[in-house]
This record gives structure tokens, C-alpha cells and sequence, in this order.
């Protein structure tokens, strides 16, 4: 059963297709209002945007039964509200994050001066400098300074609202140069990571599901006015079923251009959204203003198995019963299905210092590398050591020396 023309946007149908993305349907839900009745813990509204005083937010929390009515709002805000909040004043002490960003910066000369340039999914090399996994590197490089820096009481409070407990942090720093241009607009993991062609071999519970897997944030590590290019967003956009199809579509495109909406950032402020909510940096017009922010990427501790498995070892020892099956004639879908059932056949996590998204959203996956091993009928040797070398690119390195 395939979605018609009508359902595309609701999702009342089981598969949702890239031609049945209709603008009409999407600006029915884009084109909202935010009120103060339906944020009532928010200091303003800005563009359709609630902002919080975190000062106000800790005193709300703090109190008999606060703490759930705020989170129950932060709840409501992500998922059908306007999809992003922006949390003025997040760090009490604004010297842990000026700490934390000399330590990001430290990072990124030391990549320039190794020579590593790393772009992102959605911006050019050279547009920015990214450093992969600053989560364990600032741990490792300055301990003290990321217990400081991750002591903070705003991060749990949206991610526990978003995700609940268990939740899985990781960070990557993001640093927009003078001159650099926009990204292009998007949504983003899980199902942002695919081309449109995979996205649809999802059902759409599929795809509402993504979003609420993830919880994105950004940390501001120094002032950004408009000129500096803070994202942009377009509240509500998140409430689309079918936006993972739609984002790509000129039309949508266009339609962000002309609505989204933009943020001026200082130094300490927070913003959280849905990963399903278009959006996309700005072109950063200032002539000496390095905008430098940590994208958080929270997980659902949902998001892995009951089992450990070691996949890398079972691929091997199947391979030449695949071989066998091949030239034997087995249909290629049989032996699909096997190496769904062996193998790795998602592309994260990896280690993007060694698998940067450059040219791609996402590196090949274990699944991949076994059935390009089949088809081009390599001995189990050769195999082995690349299936190896494809775990090793996955670990993290020793990623920098302690304070």
C-alpha cells in the first residue's frame, strides 16, 4: 500500500513517497502561530520561537512538581509545537565555556597544523572546521574542564524532557568561518542521513520515529549576531511526515528561504530542536568572527541492542558458505537477507575523524563492504583483514593528551 497525494503530509498511509510531497500540505502545518498560552514557562517569543531565562527556568524547575511542568512544555515545544526553544543565559559561570572553547580551538589548530581538514555533511572544506567526537577529546585533553563544562543543569533538564533517562551524549564542534557560506536546508539524523531512495523503504512510523531518537542541540562558545550567520530555522517544520522526502525538493527549499526564521546567539546560550525541523547554519558575513559552536547530538538509550554481538567474526566465518551459495546459484535477495541477519548494515557509529562524511552522508557499512566482498568473489583472507581494518576505523584514537 503506497500513500496518495492526500496522506503524503498526515502519513495515514504506510509508505511515503518523494512525488507525493505537496508545499500545499506542508505550509498547513508550517504556518503557526506560537502564543504565550501554549508556552507559559517561556520569557519571549521571538519569530515564532520560545526563549527561556535560565535563571527563571532553574527557580520554575526547583519547585514542588516544577520540574515535570516544565519539562512536559519543553516536551510539547519539540515535538508539535514550533520544534526549537532557545535557552538564554545556560551556563551560570560563563568562564567554564569560555574554558571549554579554548580547548575546541586548541583542537581545531592542532587538525590545521596535522594537515586534517574536515567538513560536514551539508558545507564545503574550508567553509568551517569540524572536530569529530569533542566529547571525548575534551574529556581526555581537559578533564577538569569538561566536568565543569558538563555539570550543567539546562543539558539533562531538555534531554531527560526529550528522551528520557540513560540518554547518550556525543559532541562535535562546529566553527564557521569568516566568508563561509550557508548550508543548504535540512533535517538531520537518522533518516536525514539516507538518500530519499532508502528513506522510503521506511514506513512512516518509521519516520516519526526517527526524530524522537535524537535530541540536537547548540551551544554558543562566543556572540553571534545575525551577521555571523546563527542557524536558521523554520519552526514547525518538524510536524511534516514526510520531510526527510520533502528537504531535498526545490520547491520546499525555496519556501525555506523565504519564511525561516534566525536567531541572534551570546556567548553560553543554548538552543534545542527536533532533528526533523528544517534547518541550516548561516552564511557567517563578518569579517573576523570565527562562530564557533558544540553540537550536541543526545540519544535515546533505546537505540541499541539487547546483545552484544560480534559481527565482525560471524561475517567471516559465513563468507565462504555465501561464496559457496552464490555459484551455486542462490538468489543475491537469499543472500541479502543472510547478511542482514550477520552483519553491521548501518553506517553509525563510526569514528568520522577517520570516515568523514565528505562526499556523502555516511560511510559504507559492514553490510556493504561483506556484499561487495561476494560479488567480486574475494578469498576470506583478504576479507578478514578488510573487515578489521573496518572496525579499526571505528574505535577511537588517544585523542589527546590530558591536562
Amino acid at each position: 500500500m503506497t500513500t496518495d497525494v492526500s496522506t503524503a503530509g498526515t502519513g495515514s498511509a504506510v509508505w511515503l513517497r518523494e512525488e507525493d510531497c505537496r508545499l500545499d500540505d506542508f505550509r498547513a502545518l508550517v504556518e503557526q502561530t506560537t502564543t504565550t498560552r501554549d508556552v507559559p514557562y517561556a520569557d519571549s517569543i521571538v519569530d515564532n520561537v520560545p526563549v527561556y531565562d535560565c535563571a527563571a527556568l532553574r527557580r520554575h524547575a526547583a519547585a514542588s512538581d516544577g520540574r515535570r511542568a516544565v519539562q512536559a512544555e519543553l516536551a510539547h515545544v519539540l515535538l508539535d509545537g514550533p520544534g526549537l526553544a532557545v535557552f538564554r543565559g545556560g551556563f551560570e559561570d560563563q568562564s567554564v565555556v569560555d574554558d571549554a572553547t579554548e580547548v575546541f580551538f586548541g583542537l581545531v589548530d592542532d587538525q590545521r597544523r596535522e594537515g586534517r581538514a574536515s567538513g560536514d555533511h551539508y558545507a564545503k572544506p574550508g567553509a568551517n572546521d569540524r572536530v569529530w567526537n569533542a566529547l571525548e577529546k575534551l574529556a581526555l585533553r581537559a578533564p577538569s574542564a569538561f566536568a565543569r563544562y558538563y555539570a550543567n543543569d539546562i543539558i539533562p533538564l531538555v534531554a531527560t524532557a526529550w528522551l528520557g533517562p540513560a540518554y547518550q551524549v556525543t559532541s562535535q564542534i562546529n566553527v564557521v568561518n569568516p566568508g563561509g557560506a550557508a548550508q543548504s536546508p535540512h533535517r538531520d539524523y537518522h533518516l536525514g542521513f539516507v538518500t530519499n531512495d532508502v528513506a522510503e523503504r521506511y514506513p512512516v512510523h518509521a519516520h516519526r520515529l526517527s526524530p524522537v531518537l535524537t535530541l540536537q542541540g547548540a551551544i554558543a562558545h562566543c556572540d553571534m549576531p545575525v551577521e555571523t550567520g546563527p542557524t536558521m530555522y523554520l519552526p514547525y517544520s518538524q510536524r511534516y511526515n514526510a520531510g526527510f522526502l520533502a528537504w531535498r525538493r526545490p520547491e520546499f527549499a525555496a519556501y525555506f528561504d523565504s519564511h525561516r526564521v534566525q536567531l541572534p546567539m551570546g556567548t553560553g546560550d543554548i538552543v534545542f530542536l527536533s532533528p526533523a525541523l528544517f534547518h541550516a547554519a548561516g552564511h557567517n558575513r563578518s569579517s573576523d568572527t570565527k562562530r564557533i559552536v558544540n553540537l550536541l547530538q543526545i540519544s535515546s538509550a533505546f537505540g541499541r541492542a539487547m546483545e552484544s554481538i560480534d559481527r565482525e567474526r560471524m561475517s567471516t566465518a559465513l563468507f565462504p558458505v555465501l561464496l559457496e551459495l552464490r555459484a551455486t546459484g542462490v538468489p543475491d535477495d537469499a543472500l541479502g537477507n543472510v547478511i542482514a541477519a550477520s552483519s553491521e548494515g548501518y553506517a553509525f557509529p563510526t569514528n568520522l575523524d577517520h570516515e568523514p562524511p565528505i562526499g556523502g552522508l555516511a560511510p559504507p557499512s559492514q553490510a556493504d563492504l561483506v556484499w561487495h566482498a561476494v560479488t567480486e568473489r574475494w578469498d576470506v583472507t583478504r576479507l578478514a583483514d578488510e573487515l578489521a581494518a573496518h572496525t579499526r576505523r571505528r574505535r577511537t584514537d588517544d585523542c589527546s593528551a590530558a591536562e
